[in-house]
């Protein structure tokens, strides 16, 4: 089990493009996340709190959370995963691994 919540409990089924960036000497990175039109935003009575990457190992979570809109309806999440340590690098690695194997993604390094 791996999956993205944008509410506890509700998995969002819309897959996002994630963008990651690491310090040379790999001490810091962060993972941005944009998803076009995901569900969180067009279901009535859920309210997103934050991003949520749930898996096995427990849960990684981010506040920072930013919808946007097109003419007043909403077109897409971008939510920054910030990464601070070789450990938690490879903990998030981890989760992408089994989230990747789940939704058949796969990696291209720039």
């Amino acid at each position: 089990m791996a999956e993205i919540q944008f509410a506890r409990g509700i998995a969002e089924p819309v897959i996002p493009d994630v963008r990651l960036t690491r310090a040379k000497d790999g001490s810091n990175g962060m993972a941005t996340f944009y998803f076009d039109y995901p569900q969180a935003l067009t279901q009535e009575g859920v309210e997103v709190t934050g991003m949520y990457m749930v898996d096995e190992e427990g849960e990684l979570v981010t506040r920072e959370v930013n919808g946007k809109f097109v003419n007043g309806e909403p077109a897409g999440i971008e939510a920054i995963y910030v990464i601070k340590s070789t450990e938690d690098w490879d903990r998030f690695m981890r989760f992408m691994n089994r989230y990747a194997e789940r939704n058949g993604l796969g990696f291209t390094k720039s």
